[in-house]
């Protein structure tokens, strides 16, 4: 019988395009992979289900089941009370995935990868006594954070919005500032958002491993804490299997900002995204900063651009990100005549590995989303670090902090960077020594990702390595039955 791994990811673009690069090395390897959803549409992120349609479209090799709907399910939205509302959400799809599980031939399911936000499936999966590993999105670090805050406050102590932006201590990433924490961090620590997200975190320790999409020499302290028992005792096994990025998209029909690319010299291009959900939309206000300052610097530019926020911050009106923006309106009277051949202005999206990839492109602007930047570190391109939301700040501290990858945008924490800013920074990362050095950098990083994956890498290795174990876990007194 084919080994089969059921992956379960979670409702995010971010969150679902590494695990789907993750398939197709499961493929490689021999066995057979089967993609379990919560039905795509639960999620406020309309451009979400049309992700899943295409690369499941994409993937004949890997069978797709949608768990069926729920007759009154929550609404997943971007707000404070998301964690509560997604933990709610998976936990009431739990008897579904166990109908599903169960109903697979006994014996037939080697391992479940489980989103490491759903955590809510260890449930079913203990109840059917199959392996589970979590996978997470986000970097060693960020895991290393994660696994200590539960026990970093004690009750009585600061919570950690109090400490503002007094530097907390973890073993293996720099001194982090406890502002820099993701927001559910920041909630009154008697909140049932931070008591929610508080036993997540713990649940984790639960799984038979973590697979994290970073590789090891990227991440050097990070994973070295991760795996010493004396700094973090008691977490399972880490396995750093990254960088999975998606491959670039030949065979597709060209975006006309690759055209444009091509004319340009090399690496003269400033790239500008801030990531794939409405929380990367900047203000009116913002947006005619960074305008001013892109045609301050003098330099090339490929920017993507999104339509503001909503005025009205009403949970029953979801935000819809792919509003197509009026950038006549929104951009500096004459802007896009004054730059017209410099400058390229984008709506909505563009297809990103191929722009990092482009010998044009020589600088990334980029909330620091962990994909966004394995793309831009496995594209060898400097970033500008503009985090936004989620563990984007964390991720901040590492690229300039600890990898030397990226330099820091002032004025994202007080919400608005300034034109002088925008125009400092990338004539900054363009033109000095400083951004050579950057430069050199990432691209030995970059050399380094693209040996991790080959004979004898360290994500080769270490993917070796879980599959092994999973065999070990496998044994037969574990395989599943319904109750």
């Amino acid at each position: 019988m084919t080994k089969t791994i059921v992956l379960y990811p979670g409702l995010a673009v971010s969150h679902f395009v590494p695990m789907m690069q993750l398939a197709d090395v499961l493929l490689e390897e021999g066995y057979a992979v089967t993609v379990v959803l919560i039905d795509p549409a639960m999620k406020e992120d309309i451009a979400f289900p049309a992700v899943v349609r295409r690369i499941a479209a994409s993937k004949p090799a890997v069978a797709f089941h949608t768990l069926p709907r729920l007759e009154d399910p929550p609404r997943v939205t971007h707000d404070s009370q998301f964690v509560l509302r997604y933990y709610d959400l998976v936990n009431r799809y739990n008897h579904h995935l166990h109908s599903f599980l169960g109903s697979m031939p006994p014996g037939s399911v080697h391992a479940m990868i489980v989103d490491a936000i759903s955590q809510g499936a260890l449930d079913v999966t203990k109840k059917l006594g199959i392996p589970v590993y979590m996978f997470f999105a986000a970097n060693a670090s960020t895991l290393a954070v994660f696994l200590q805050l539960p026990s970093i406050r004690t009750v009585g102590q600061p919570s950690f919005r109090e400490l503002g932006d007094n530097s907390l201590d973890f073993h293996g990433v720099p001194l982090m500032p406890a502002s820099h924490l993701i927001s559910e961090m920041l909630e009154d620590p008697e909140s049932e958002v931070y008591k929610a997200l508080m036993d997540g975190l713990r649940r984790i320790l639960e799984a038979e491993g973590v697979l994290v999409n970073t590789f090891a020499s990227l991440e050097a302290r990070a994973v070295g804490a991760l795996g010493d028992p004396r700094r973090l005792p008691a977490i399972p096994s880490v396995y750093c299997v990254g960088p999975l990025v998606a491959d670039a998209g030949e065979g597709k029909e060209k975006h006309k900002c690759l055209a444009w690319l091509d004319e340009q010299p090399e690496r003269s291009v400033v790239y500008l995204c801030f990531g794939s959900v409405g929380a990367g939309n900047h203000s009116n206000e913002q947006l005619k900063k960074i305008a001013v300052g892109l045609e301050q610097s003098g330099h090339r530019f490929l920017w993507v651009v999104r339509a503001p926020p909503p005025l009205s911050d009403d949970p029953e009106r979801p935000f819809n990100h792919c509003a197509d923006p009026d950038l006549d309106t929104l951009l500096p009277e004459g802007f896009l005549e004054r730059t017209n051949g410099r400058g390229l202005v984008v709506k909505i999206w563009a297809p990103q590995v191929d722009v990092l990839r482009h010998r044009a492109t020589g600088a990334f602007v980029t909330h620091c989303g962990w994909n966004s930047v394995l793309e831009g570190v496995t594209a060898g391109v400097p970033m500008l670090c503009w985090p936004l939301y989620a563990e984007q700040k964390m991720n901040k501290v590492f690229m300039v902090e600890e990898a030397g990858i990226g330099v820091e945008m002032v004025g994202w924490q007080e919400g608005l960077v300034e034109a002088e800013e925008v125009e400092a920074k990338v004539r900054l990362v363009m033109e000095s020594a400083d951004g050579e050095r950057l430069r050199a950098r990432v691209k030995a990083h970059s050399e380094a990702a693209a040996v991790a994956w080959k004979d004898g890498g360290s994500s080769r290795s270490a993917f070796g390595r879980f599959l092994s174990d999973a065999d070990e876990h496998m044994t037969p007194e574990r395989t599943h039955v319904l109750d």
